[in-house]
């Protein structure tokens, strides 16, 4: 693959295709396989991996309609479904495939949507449909339309340097439009996918990259100034920097993780923050004696526990084909061992807030009802009443359960433009 100018048509398809096939033997998460790929073909330009990445992820979240509209056509099974997934101007790609294709191209292109089975409309693996067709009724056809589009870029405004109205300014200034999040208080939302990371605001550290549901968990926690608070699954640390700005870079904030790897990723994007509360430690398991010696404590803990994260379907499509429902099963038991764990370190008046990115009741309310039910010693709150108080605007919107159908955080992709995020929240008595 020559750095001479664009790619030919015939060239980019044969990329596509590889890429396709690469990324169809489900050996590794899809975004992995791609970085990997690119890294292989240094010489490909930003246009072109682009396509070549969209093609992917557009045969992954429609995996189901294209295997059946792919036997029809000739050529190897990747290669029709990178034609039938490709991300480009169609003439472009009427350069890079044979007569016969293109015929068989404008069949497939006349297949009514409303004509086919529910299979190959809704694109999921039949235990996750029927899951979430008996949570969502009729809501669950707008969430599949939803989970069909790529998800939007959203900021978080480091407000520990930055005000959202100046970042915006700044962004604007070199031509990256933005709005302000419905919700989160520190949000923004582009257009389009810029590239930011060379960007001086960012390096400065006024802003990092988290989606508006992901913030909103944090928000959950409110942390005050110098109080102790943990970050019990930290992972790449974006929930721990909100956590960090809101205690003004007071107190202690603890970034546990089982992953040395994740945290050692994370000390740059902490540095860039300007935090200096954020004490980041790798930990063997959740009963390691490291946490049995800050039992009873604990302020605040937040529990964003490792799930399916099917509520980013958006951004990782694969994530369906990867799963089954015998492995949610096995998840839900782990949370509630990492949540029981978690739990330990409160002190009495101490918040718990345990969350997913995941749509399933299996690894969210089942979960925290399992919690409530074995720990007379938390008492659960309101999600809404949390949310009205820190002055979330559309708070009932974001809430199911109880009584009063305030008691969990419930965010979905075609309801709220988020991630799919659920939040439970308790106080130790």
């Amino acid at each position: 693959m020559g750095q001479s100018g664009p790619m030919h048509p015939k060239t980019l398809l044969v990329a596509c295709s590889d890429l396709v096939a690469q990324t169809l033997r489900f050996e590794h998460p899809a975004d992995a396989v791609v970085a990997r790929f690119f890294r292989e073909h240094k010489s490909l330009g930003p246009r072109e991996r682009a396509t070549i990445s969209e093609t992917v992820y557009t045969v992954l979240r429609k995996k189901l309609f294209f295997d059946h509209l792919a036997p029809s056509g000739s050529g190897s099974k990747e290669r029709r479904l990178a034609i039938l997934g490709f991300h480009g101007p169609r003439d472009f790609l009427h350069g890079a495939i044979s007569d016969q294709e293109r015929a068989w191209l404008g069949q497939c292109d006349e297949v009514k949507v409303t004509d086919l089975m529910e299979r190959h409309r809704h694109n999921l693996p039949e235990w996750l449909a029927a899951a979430l067709k008996e949570q969502l009724g009729a809501d669950f056809w707008p969430l599949v339309d939803s989970l069909g589009h790529n998800a939007g870029l959203d900021l978080r405004v480091n407000t520990l340097k930055s005000k959202r109205a100046d970042v915006q300014k700044a962004l604007s200034a070199i031509g990256i439009k933005s709005t302000p999040t419905p919700y989160s208080p520190w949000g923004l939302r582009l257009e389009g996918k810029p590239a930011l990371k060379k960007l001086d605001s960012y390096l400065q550290g006024s802003f990092e990259i988290q989606d508006e549901g992901s913030q909103l968990l944090a928000m959950l926690a409110d942390p005050h100034r110098g109080e102790m608070v943990v970050d019990f699954c930290a992972g790449a640390g974006g929930k721990t920097l909100a956590l960090g700005a809101a205690m003004r870079s007071t107190g202690r904030l603890y970034a546990f993780d089982t992953s040395a790897h994740r945290l050692e990723a994370f000390k740059p994007r902490m540095a860039r923050s300007g935090l200096s509360n954020v004490h980041p430690v790798a930990i063997a398991h959740e009963r390691d004696d490291r946490i049995k010696r800050l039992a009873g404590k604990i302020d605040r803990v937040l529990v964003d526990a490792p799930c399916s994260g099917l509520g980013t379907l958006r951004r990782n499509p694969d994530l369906k084909w990867r799963q089954d429902m015998a492995g949610m099963a096995q998840l839900a038991a782990r949370q509630l061992e990492i949540l029981q764990s978690a739990s330990r370190l409160l002190k009495p008046g101490g918040r718990l807030v345990y969350a997913t990115c995941s749509l399933l009741q299996q690894e969210n309310q089942q979960v925290a009802s399992a919690f409530s039910a074995a720990n007379e010693g938390f008492a659960q709150i309101d999600v809404g009443e949390i949310m009205t108080t820190l002055k979330v605007a559309g708070a009932e919107s974001m809430c199911s359960g109880g009584e009063n159908g305030l008691l969990y955080l419930q965010l979905w992709p075609h309801k709220h433009g988020t991630d799919g995020f659920f939040a439970a929240v308790w106080q130790k008595k």
